[in-house]
């Protein structure tokens, strides 16, 4: 996918999801899975400010139960029903998807390049 106008106003989560489903059709060229290990790798930078944000916000909702609640567990049962755990839960599993492509296009590219060199020796 050639970043265009369009799809620089998709958000990461978007983004990451066109990346998957254009790995999972398979026959990927080389340089096409190098270009988007590439963008994929920058976006980990914005994957973990995301997950920063994220977890202050829940943190503080926490923080809030905790104050509330005469028992800690039944405060953090309270925050995990919370739209910022929600959010907290996305980001970290958006970040776990992105590692786990990166370590599939890395595989991809190191049996590529093994396969090539097998082909000229």
């Amino acid at each position: 996918m050639i970043l265009t106008q369009k799809n620089m106003e998709l958000t990461i989560r978007e983004r990451i999801n066109n990346y998957q489903n254009e790995i999972i059709k398979g026959d990927l060229f080389p340089e096409r899975a190098a270009e988007i290990l590439t963008e994929i790798s920058a976006l980990l930078g914005n994957i973990n400010d995301e997950m920063l944000k994220r977890d202050v916000e829940y943190n503080k909702v926490l923080l809030k139960y905790l104050e509330e609640e005469k028992t800690a567990n039944r405060a953090k049962i309270k925050a995990d029903i919370s739209p910022e755990y929600e959010l907290m839960k996305t980001a970290r599993n958006t970040e776990k998807q992105v590692l786990e492509m990166i370590r599939s296009l890395k595989y991809l590219l190191r049996a590529k390049t093994e396969e090539y060199n097998q082909g000229n020796n």
